[in-house]
């Protein structure tokens, strides 16, 4: 059995504040006994307001305006009444003035989480992460202005279909700068920034329902390519008369026996390298994607590396290690030195890392741990998944002794 409700809007002027004879004007919602004021940001002149009716007195073109105005707050305030009552929300004072004022969930839209989103992590997360957030934005409003053909959407209309439509548009999505299609991952990580602003919608309680809750993400598991011991050799063995050639070939390999990104090698400086707990060089830095702390005791190859680079490069800034050359430029000669190499994989600069916990480190016994330390993860699960590549090398080779030792090859042999 539905509960009665009673409901009641008042008119009411504050005289206790009176400035010159005049004083503000409040609208009092009564639900139930309970309370809620509002103020209508108008002011009267006391001895012309009617207190029984709510209302100014008489009929001059003053009293009009303020009656009509008051006709109309009132109207409104009694539509968010009946949006509630609609709703079969349990109806409150304060929730009706919420609603009157465009404060309660109902009236927040995407461009209020967004805004609120970035003002909140600005100071939280890493200037590049944020630019990655923006990013996901500007494609979430290039697909309702041109899909949905609307400039912004009220939370509550976000739902599974929305989902649907916004993943159809990243997919088809055709740059005009000529760059490739997004591609699936990609698309994900999108989806994923959006679903992240959507939680912390759902927690200010800023939308009543989830509209992942049935949505699932469809991550392609890539294999994590690294480079093998013999084709490490040819890069350390790589000479070239190119500066820039020179330069990359030291900077990967840097990466390769110490497991910087290319970001935090260009970040390092001397100040970065200090003797450790066993006397020797170690590098201590924190990683720019996460802030978290690295510790890397250094191998020669790269102490070696940081002594030539004193020797063989010209430096615009000092403090900084390596001379600095952009990232895209970097990937695009190592695709020079692979060729050059014989090595058929695609060379990225990233491959480094990968390489130094497989090659490196896993596959010379270094437990895992250890490399999880040294390489900066904040869950071992994200570096078992080298575990796993390394795994499955020995599984290729013991494929291969088990095949020298297998019974039919065995009787070949002594026969």
């Amino acid at each position: 059995m539905k509960s009665l409700t009673t409901y009641s809007i008042l008119f009411w002027i504050y005289t206790n504040r009176a400035k010159n004879g005049y004083t503000s004007v409040f609208a009092r919602i009564t639900i139930n006994s309970q309370r809620a004021n509002i103020s209508l940001k108008k002011k009267v002149e006391i001895s012309k307001w009617d207190s029984s009716r709510g209302r100014l007195k008489g009929n001059t073109i003053e009293a009009r305006q303020i009656n009509n105005f008051l006709d109309k707050e009132q109207a409104k305030i009694s539509k968010a009444y009946q949006e509630l009552e609609y709703e079969e929300k349990l109806i409150t004072a304060q929730l009706v003035k919420a609603r009157y004022l465009g404060t309660d969930q109902k009236h927040k839209t995407l461009q209020d989480l967004v805004t609120y989103h970035n003002q909140i992590v600005e100071k939280k997360i890493h200037k590049d992460t944020l630019r990655s957030y923006k990013t996901s934005q500007k494609y979430l409003f290039l697909y309702i202005n041109e899909l949905l053909k609307t400039t912004d959407l009220y939370l509550k209309e976000l739902d599974y279909q929305f989902l649907l439509g916004f993943e159809t548009y990243l997919r088809s999505y055709q740059p005009t700068n000529g760059q490739l299609k997004i591609q699936n991952n990609t698309v994900m990580k999108h989806i994923q920034r959006l679903r992240k602003m959507i939680k912390m919608a759902v927690e200010l309680e800023w939308i009543n329902k989830d509209p992942f809750i049935r949505f699932s993400p469809t991550i392609e598991k890539k294999q994590r390519e690294y480079l093998t011991e013999n084709e490490l050799d040819k890069i350390q063995n790589y000479h070239s008369n190119i500066p820039r050639l020179r330069l990359v070939k030291d900077l990967f390999l840097f990466s390769c026996y110490t497991g910087l990104s290319y970001i935090d090698i260009r970040n390092l400086s001397p100040d970065n390298i200090v003797k450790g707990i066993d006397g020797g060089n170690w590098i201590f830095t924190k990683r720019q994607k996460t802030g978290t702390s690295v510790k890397v005791p250094l191998l020669e190859p790269a102490e070696n590396l940081i002594e030539s680079s004193t020797e063989n490069y010209r430096k615009i800034d000092f403090n900084k290690i390596f001379p600095t050359i952009s990232n895209q430029k970097v990937n695009s000669y190592l695709k020079e030195i692979a060729d050059v190499c014989g090595i058929t994989k695609n060379l990225t600069f990233h491959m480094a890392r990968h390489t130094f916990a497989t090659t490196v480190t896993l596959s010379n016994g270094i437990p895992i741990e250890t490399v999880s330390k040294m390489l900066g993860h904040t869950k071992l699960t994200t570096t078992q998944i080298y575990a796993k590549i390394v795994d499955k090398k020995v599984s290729e080779d013991m494929n291969i002794l088990k095949e020298k030792f297998s019974s039919k090859s065995y009787i070949q042999r002594v026969s």
